[in-house]
């Protein structure tokens, strides 16, 4: 609403001429008057004269049907309306206006009807666009009348409206424009408030200093004019300019000056109204008529008290809001200095994080690497201790000497085991056992694991059943290394905490669909038992009941490898058990149905008939004399003809001389390595059967090793049969049956 008090001080000026002429003098004096009366009672503030003047205007007007004086009376009581903010009336005065200048088919009172009515349609959100269009009407018409300064007050209000709705691009040529054509004009409120809204414009670019200068400009030319109404307007543009830099202060007592020239404002308005009530009581005029336009007087005044109040309850919310903001700046400023804080704060423990993660998988790495290394140091001796005492007890007849051998094959035996357990403890820890599948017969794989337990079974008088139902399929697809290690453990225990009793092991099929098997498996004894406090403990690492049987302590690694390997399958260990009542282990494990196809077959060809007068002969090439003594006196007591190579390179220049049926490589020699002398042998003969012995984890270098050329793998120490096994397998280059 701030932009028609200067604007409808112009069209006041505009009455004072007039503009009609009517063939009754008296009338036409009359009519006169009352336009000046109007005019004058406008200028000075007093807008209930201004009011009661209008209205006659339309009285005396409606009398004679004087369109042209009823343009004037109504356009009157549009703008006082419009000051004192009673939208309502002031658009309804301003709507009979335009009806009554169109009558008169004058374009300039017309003009004047488009911009007043604007006024009122472009302070309402809803209506901002349709008083645009009456504004670029008013313009329209200024510009067919070739009058330039016509066109000044609608330009003005075009751009006054765009910068209320922050469109200050959109305004920024109509200020261009209105201020080329203002150069020429002495109007004091016209140069002051034009001066405001560029000082708005500046302000909505965030150009401060450029719109410091012009609010200051626009107060002091209003101030020096004593313009109360553009002074008022200037200060609170530009109290909302100071709050956008910070500078609080200033727009408080920026505030304070626009809240004193309106009660000024008002205070004027007051003092003239009681003037004029009195003034009315003294003239030949006053009339009952008088008394009602005083009562209707008076309800103004108190609409205009009450807008007061309003205004100085809005001026104190505003101030309270300023020191709201203030508050909550200073509260977002500690707050994001805080951040910044906690922000670092948390870098700096990451930093520590990935540092100290980096130091953890450095060790991991270091601890890995150092297993693997222990664990190859120790097995080249075993391989030494195991095998030679196995041809000591083939050989040896002293019954005494074949005791005392049992016993050091079994402590070497024991201490293989051990160093595995912790071996295999150390690859779960450091996550890199995955789990292989292939293809397998269980039940084969369960009776080679209750021969395996002969010895023991037979030292401690127990008896192993086994039962495995016949619906599960003959060949199964999965990972049976794994599952041999869990019965290993499992079976292990049971046999070793058990003294003239029962083991036995279940395997029993509990679904077949869609070509997949999910097998029941149990292992169970009538030992000791285990206490129900002490079911947890069993499965932690070292942990180990205490037993009256010495000779089978053990590490306590064994359950805590079957419950980790059991998680590789998505499966878990369950125990039932009480003291005295035995154990029993169960678990369940989901396989893939296999076949025939999947199962290599090795075809005998006539080469198996003639196994028995063959002498085969065989390169053993390893850097340490022991191991080279036992492999060559293992072969030996199998017809084999051996030959030993104590280097890579020893064993390339042999074999470029000689043909062997087999050649047992070992992985690790210094120099040529036996993966690099293997690539070498390839290059000149590409069938020779090569097999692998190493100390080394198998699964660590399998790909390695195959991929180096060799056919197959020995781990050292090993078991005489499996030796043979693999050595046989390739060494008659069986034929594989996928049918």
């Amino acid at each position: 609403m701030k932009k028609n008090y200067f604007l409808s001080f112009i069209v006041v000026l505009l009455w004072l001429p007039g503009f009609s002429q009517t063939p009754a003098k008296a009338y036409k004096d009359s009519i006169q008057k009352l336009r000046k009366a109007a005019g004058e009672a406008y200028s000075a503030y007093d807008y209930n004269a201004s009011i009661e003047y209008s209205a006659q205007l339309v009285r005396l007007a409606s009398k004679f049907d004087d369109p042209s004086a009823l343009f004037d009376g109504y356009n009157g009581l549009g703008i006082s309306y419009e000051v004192l903010e009673d939208t309502l009336r002031a658009k309804e005065n301003y709507e009979k206006a335009l009806h009554y200048a169109e009558l008169t088919q004058n374009d300039t009172l017309l003009g004047y009807a488009y911009n007043n009515l604007g006024n009122i349609l472009s302070s309402q959100e809803k209506t901002v666009n349709d008083g645009l269009e009456y504004y670029k009407k008013a313009v329209g018409i200024a510009l067919r009348l070739n009058d330039p300064n016509e066109s000044l007050t609608p330009i003005i209000n075009i751009a006054w409206t765009y910068l209320d709705n922050d469109n200050y691009d959109a305004a920024a040529p109509y200020l261009k424009k209105a201020w080329k054509l203002s150069s020429k004009s002495n109007n004091k409120s016209l140069q002051s408030n034009l001066l405001s809204l560029i000082g708005m414009y500046h302000s909505g670019k965030q150009e401060y200093d450029e719109a410091r200068d012009h609010f200051q400009l626009a107060l002091e030319v209003a101030e020096k004019d004593t313009l109360i109404v553009d002074a008022s307007f200037a200060y609170k543009e530009y109290a909302e300019m100071l709050v956008k830099t910070g500078a609080y202060k200033e727009a408080y007592s920026a505030l304070e000056k626009h809240q004193k020239y309106r009660e000024k404002f008002f205070q004027k308005e007051k003092n003239l109204q009681r003037e004029a009530v009195y003034g009315r009581f003294k003239t030949e005029f006053e009339t009952e008529e008088y008394k009602k336009d005083l009562a209707a007087a008076q309800r103004e005044q108190k609409y205009k008290d009450a807008v007061l109040a309003k205004t100085k309850q809005i001026t104190a919310i505003m101030v309270f809001s300023l020191l709201v903001m203030l508050l909550f700046l200073i509260l977002l400023y500690r707050n994001n200095r805080l951040r910044k804080t906690l922000i670092q704060e948390l870098k700096n423990k990451n930093q520590e994080y990935m540092e100290a993660k980096e130091e953890a998988e450095r060790l991991s790495l270091l601890k890995t690497r150092f297993f693997s290394t222990v664990s190859h140091e120790l097995r080249t001796p075993l391989y030494g201790v195991v095998g030679l005492t196995s041809l000591l007890l083939e050989d040896n007849k002293d019954e005494k000497q074949k005791e005392d051998l049992k016993s050091l094959k079994f402590s070497a035996d024991y201490l293989l085991a051990l160093i595995n357990d912790v071996l295999q403890m150390n690859k779960m820890e450091s996550n890199l056992l995955q789990l292989e599948n292939s293809s397998f017969n269980i039940e084969e794989l369960f009776h080679g694991i209750v021969q395996s337990f002969k010895t023991t079974r037979n030292l401690n008088n127990n008896k192993i059943e086994l039962r495995i139902d016949s619906n599960i399929p003959r060949h199964l697809i999965g990972d049976s290394m794994r599952l041999s290690q869990i019965m290993m453990n499992l079976v292990g225990n049971a046999v070793k905490f058990t003294e003239n009793g029962k083991v036995w092991i279940k395997a029993s099929c509990k679904q077949c669909s869609d070509g997949s098997c999910l097998i029941y498996f149990e292992v169970g004894d009538t030992g000791p038992g285990i206490p129900d406090d002490k079911q947890q403990e069993i499965f932690e690492e070292f942990s180990q009941l205490k037993s009256t049987n010495y000779n089978y302590q053990g590490t306590g690694l064994g359950l805590p490898i079957v419950k980790k390997l059991l998680q590789l399958f998505g499966s878990e260990i369950k125990l039932k058990s009480a003291s005295g009542e035995g154990a029993i282990f169960s678990f369940e494990i989901s396989f893939l149905k296999g076949d025939e196809k999947s199962m290599p077959v090795i075809k005998k060809t006539a080469l198996l008939e003639t196994e028995q007068d063959e002498v085969r002969k065989a390169l053993i090439v390893d850097d340490n004399r022991i191991n080279q003594v036992v492999t060559k006196r293992i072969l030996e007591q199998r017809d084999f003809e051996c030959d030993v190579a104590g280097s890579g390179e020893e064993a390339i220049a042999y074999l470029k001389l000689n043909r062997v049926d087999v050649v047992l490589m070992d992985v690790n020699m210094p120099g040529m390595d036996g993966m690099q002398a293997t690539m070498e042998i390839r290059k000149f003969d590409p069938y020779v059967p090569v097999i692998a012995l190493t100390a080394v984890e198998v699964g660590e270098m399998r790909d390695e090793i195959l991929g180096a050329g060799m056919n197959d793998i020995i781990n050292k120490p090993y078991n005489i049969p499996q030796f043979f096994q693999i050595i046989f397998k390739n060494l008659r280059q069986p034929v594989v049956d996928l049918e």
